[in-house]
């Protein structure tokens, strides 16, 4: 190989080393656009305190309530604890005893706690109704419509919702009895 084209084959190879970071920058600053403008747009569909809850309909899993199905905009007038779970979620589990244990009570005083369960199949959210025996509304959220809807990121998620169907207050994480109590208490009806 002669020295010329030596330099050619070098020339050609600083072109191509040129070409292939080049088009590796633009691939990334694609990226960093495409997540900035992801991440404006999603604030757009976040609800946080204030906020009105969005309506859903969804169908009843547990045997135990009289409902077949269940929507929000029916329990208007009512304060709501919409709990978003599932059963392979240890901190769910921790804290539905808790919820049974309050649910016959604030039911009377006109609060409705509504599970959502985000498993993937009927049975095992059925054994796990039976296991703690709840009596309160568990909807199946089968295609995580609900889940979407909501913005839901971690479980568990609880969207406490006063009597006039507005957001009172988000709770991402497992509650203990005291603060379920105490959540409760900012929207209870007003008699």
């Amino acid at each position: 190989m002669s020295l010329e084209q030596r330099k050619a084959n070098k020339k050609n190879k600083k072109r191509r080393r040129l070409v292939f970071r080049s088009i590796i920058l633009l691939l990334l600053l694609s990226a960093v656009v495409f997540a900035l403008v992801s991440n404006f747009n999603k604030d757009k569909t976040s609800y946080e305190a204030g906020d009105k809850a969005p309506d859903f309909k969804l169908q009843q899993v547990n045997k135990n309530n009289e409902l077949e199905s269940i929507q929000l905009s029916d329990l208007e007038g009512k304060g709501v604890m919409l709990n978003f779970w599932a059963t392979y979620c240890k901190p769910c589990e921790a804290e539905m005893p808790f919820m049974e244990k309050l649910y016959p009570e604030y039911k009377d005083k006109g609060i409705e706690i509504v599970a959502v369960s985000l498993d993937a199949n009927e049975l095992v959210i059925n054994r796990f109704i039976d296991k703690y025996d709840l009596t309160f509304p568990t909807p199946h959220d089968a295609n995580s419509e609900v889940m979407d809807l909501y913005d839901v990121g971690p479980i568990p998620s609880t969207f406490f919702i006063n009597p006039d169907g507005e957001i009172e207050e988000v709770v991402n994480g497992a509650l203990t009895l005291d603060k379920l109590e105490d959540h409760f208490q900012e929207i209870l009806p007003k008699k």
